[in-house]
């Protein structure tokens, strides 16, 4: 039995404690199918959170089975189900696909055999089994509430707590999906709370708890409710409860509720007897003596084990791969980076590969002939240096952005599925590692590839290699940390725009292009990627080169070695910061 007693939920608003939920206290059997219902705002959600363990109690106490889950620990992420409003699916996956990655990452199976049998019997009670192959984003709304169910009884549940898995279907999907939530809490004991808007189908649930400003108005039949509120409809039910103070509300219902709980009791009595309720799991059948079949083994006996940390890498890290490999408008936008901005560079590189003239051995007898022979060397170094400079931050700067293109969306663009992930046991390691993992390669890939491009169309007059590194280094800094933007930010859109307000100072405050005010310039140097970078490769210049550059460039230039200790402490403390953001609860 799960049982609530007196649980609040308070917040501070105005410089006051508020009570979201005020000294809630219920009774749900095993087999039990509940709804909550209620005006807008009165706390629906804000109680289903409350029991999941999102919204921590601030006062009073809720036990399973007897366990104070308070003091003796929370639920197991296989104990509960928890399926939101919103689609927590990826739109490139299919049915198959999506049901078989929640499997894996929420439930340890013993073998191929065990992880099929779990996909088919949860596609086949959720009655998706037809459309298995179809993807997300071809689904119908109640399609994908069923896929969100489907994804949560990987694990078998014991509660399945659902909020508002009807809202904005079609009274027919309405009904299919309540009679399948009906069907699921008669099998095995399960509990099924759904959070509603509509008074529809009422006569489908086993109780109905009614809150009013957060408080219990009613908990029994639903056959009772109107009597109770001594209405002739349902939808009779908000009008009346406005009518009195919610005080009242819950102090009429202490006086009554030993009564309902009664009917209630005897309700369910009555469907064990008829056999319309199974409180215990139905172990499959003996192996007929006379025959060669073997029973349909049960995987669902015992507590499920969570996959461990390699699993669930390696279960992401495919996924993501397949979801970016089916985005074609992504794929198609990489290309185009990849090939576009390595050619950009090498337009202009012409400039930088110009001779630069040294002065003669010969002195000048004409002392005029001496200072021209000068003007004319420094306009070359001041030519050159300028031009190869110039080239260097470009390829630093479009790195950048590439940077920014590859992470800023990353987490933030699908943080409620993560976080209702993160929910069901996944591990935010895991999940951190496979999009560095991800990351990695793109970063590998772009910045290779600038290097070598820019190399055979252009010339990088200084040691390749040298410069490749810091090319890989800038693209991994600034990815790094767009993917802790990413992760600290609630939404992609509030992400994407810090990401490319970050790329967009990095030049003017790199020094590189206009020296900036000492005062300044020591305070913002040390968190300039793009200057470490732009400096590293610059130090990997040809002597006569680097001379060349610093003699148009006011700011001091820092030795390789200072340029990779800084890059590789942004590169830590990016990643510190997302891992950070990845472990943080940010539900909407």
């Amino acid at each position: 039995m799960l049982e609530l007693k007196d649980v609040c939920f308070t917040i501070r608003k105005d410089g006051e404690d508020v009570n979201l939920v005020d000294r809630v206290s219920i009774k749900v059997p095993k087999g039990h199918f509940m709804a909550i219902v209620g005006p807008s705002g009165c706390g629906k959600t804000t109680l289903l959170k409350t029991i999941a363990g999102l919204n921590p109690e601030s006062d009073g106490a809720l036990y399973w089975e007897g366990r104070n889950l308070s003091e003796e620990g929370d639920f197991s992420p296989s104990e509960m189900g928890y399926v939101p409003q919103f689609s927590i699916a990826y739109d490139p996956l299919t049915v198959d696909e999506s049901v078989e990655a929640a499997t894996r990452l929420r439930v340890k199976c013993r073998d191929t055999a065990e992880l099929d049998h779990r996909i088919d019997h949860v596609l086949e009670e959720t009655g998706l089994g037809p459309i298995s192959d179809r993807t997300v984003k071809v689904l119908s709304g109640g399609q994908k509430r069923r896929l969100g169910l489907a994804m949560e009884l990987v694990s078998d549940p014991k509660i399945l707590l659902c909020d508002e898995v009807t809202s904005g279907l079609d009274p027919r999907s309405e009904r299919e999906i309540v009679r399948l939530l009906h069907d699921l809490s008669r099998k095995d004991g399960r509990i099924v709370m759904s959070v509603t808007h509509s008074l529809a189908h009422l006569e489908l649930y086993d109780s109905i708890l009614v809150l009013h400003e957060g408080r219990v108005a009613f908990h029994g039949p639903p056959e009772r409710m109107t009597h109770y509120f001594s209405v002739k409809d349902t939808e009779e039910v908000y009008p009346r409860l406005a009518g009195q103070p919610s005080e009242r509300w819950q102090s009429s219902w202490e006086k009554h509720s030993e009564s309902y709980y009664g009917m209630l009791e005897k309700n369910r009595d009555r469907l064990i007897a008829a056999g319309d309720l199974h409180l215990e799991r139905v172990k499959p059948a003996e192996t007929d003596p006379d025959t060669d079949d073997e029973p349909t083994p049960d995987y669902r006996d015992g507590e499920n084990r969570l996959p461990g940390f390699f699993s669930q890498f390696s279960t992401l890290l495919s996924r993501r791969w397949r979801i970016f490999f089916r985005d074609r408008g992504q794929v198609f936008l990489q290309l185009v980076i990849l090939l576009c901005f390595p050619a950009l560079v090498t337009l202009f590189s012409e400039k930088a590969s110009g001779n630069i003239r040294r002065y003669s051995d010969v002195r000048q007898d004409n002392v005029f002939q001496e200072i021209q022979e000068q003007q004319s060397v420094r306009s070359d170094q001041a030519k050159i240096g300028s031009a190869v400079s110039g080239i260097i931050m470009f390829q630093v700067v479009l790195l950048a952005l590439m940077a920014s293109n590859n992470s800023a969306r990353e987490i933030a663009g699908e943080r409620p599925i993560y976080e209702k992930e993160k929910f069901g046991g996944l591990r935010p390691m895991a999940y951190l590692s496979s999009k560095i993992a991800f990351l990695s390669c793109l970063v590998i890939a772009q910045s290779l590839w600038m290097a070598f491009f820019v190399n055979i169309f252009g010339t990088f007059r200084g040691d390749f290699v040298q410069h490749a590194v810091f090319l890989l280094l800038i693209n991994a800094s600034m990815t790094s940390i767009c993917l802790a933007i990413s992760a600290l930010m609630r939404t992609a859109e509030q992400a994407s725009l810090l990401s490319i307000y970050l790329v967009g100072f990095q030049l003017p405050l790199s020094g590189a292009v206009l020296a900036l005010p000492e005062h300044i310039e020591a305070f913002t140097r040390p968190f300039i990627s793009a200057y470490w970078a732009w400096s590293g490769s610059v130090e990997a210049l040809q002597s006569q080169v680097h001379g060349a550059v610093k003699s148009v460039v006011d700011t001091s230039l820092s030795n390789q070695n200072s340029c990779l200790f800084t890059l590789g402490i942004h590169i830590a403390v990016a990643l510190g910061l997302a891992w950070i953001g990845a472990r943080r609860p940010q539900w909407e």
